[in-house]
């Protein structure tokens, strides 16, 4: 009995310890400085737990490698994503610097997850600076920025900047869909399953 007593004891002061804390603004909120090793840990384990857990059901479609569907996205990429992710030929900017934590450098490294990219896109991370482009653009918009960032690695300064210039970005479609367009903001999320993370 005293041993459980003890238990009780230590969780309520460590409850009430953490409490006075929070409270008092103890904690540095600031971006410019880092988390602690265990909180960043803990928040990435709850970020990837999450987001495996969304996207277990979602069905990837199997042509996004087809050039018909990728250069689409160059514009919206640039509009949307460039600031943070950046694009061919840039290693960094005062956005992304200034961002924590850091964004992924699209231009590096392919993400071999389409799905977790889909879900991510469309439904932004709290707390990161990732909005939740879900809301603004249709699933078929988000796969093809999907398909766009698989093949960016692939992609030198030129061929990006005529790709853009070709293909602008589509913000402007958020005033001009009908409704047969809003339609295409559905929760279906449609394709080929790939089960290859």
């Amino acid at each position: 009995m005293e041993k459980s007593r003890v238990i009780y004891i230590t969780i309520g002061a460590g409850i009430l310890g953490a409490a006075i804390f929070i409270w008092f603004g103890f904690y540095d909120i600031a971006a410019d400085k880092k988390h602690w090793k265990i909180t960043e840990w803990f928040l990435e384990v709850v970020r990837d737990r999450s987001i495996e857990r969304k996207i277990s059901n979602i069905e990837t479609p199997s042509n996004l490698d087809d050039i018909q569907i990728f250069v689409k996205a160059a514009g919206n990429y640039d509009e949307m994503c460039s600031q943070c992710h950046l694009a061919p030929g840039t290693t960094t900017n005062e956005l992304a610097a200034g961002l924590y934590p850091t964004p992924p450098d699209f231009t590096e490294s392919s993400f071999n997850d389409p799905a977790r990219s889909f879900w991510i896109i469309k439904h932004g991370i709290k707390m990161t600076g990732m909005p939740a482009w879900g809301t603004s653009h249709s699933d078929e918009e988000i796969w093809e920025l999907v398909a766009f960032i698989q093949q960016l690695p692939n992609l030198d300064n030129h061929s990006y900047v005529e790709l853009v210039a070709k293909y602008g970005g589509s913000h402007q479609h958020a005033d001009s869909h009908d409704d047969n367009n809003m339609d295409k903001h559905s929760p279906k999320e449609q394709g080929h399953k790939n089960h290859s993370h």
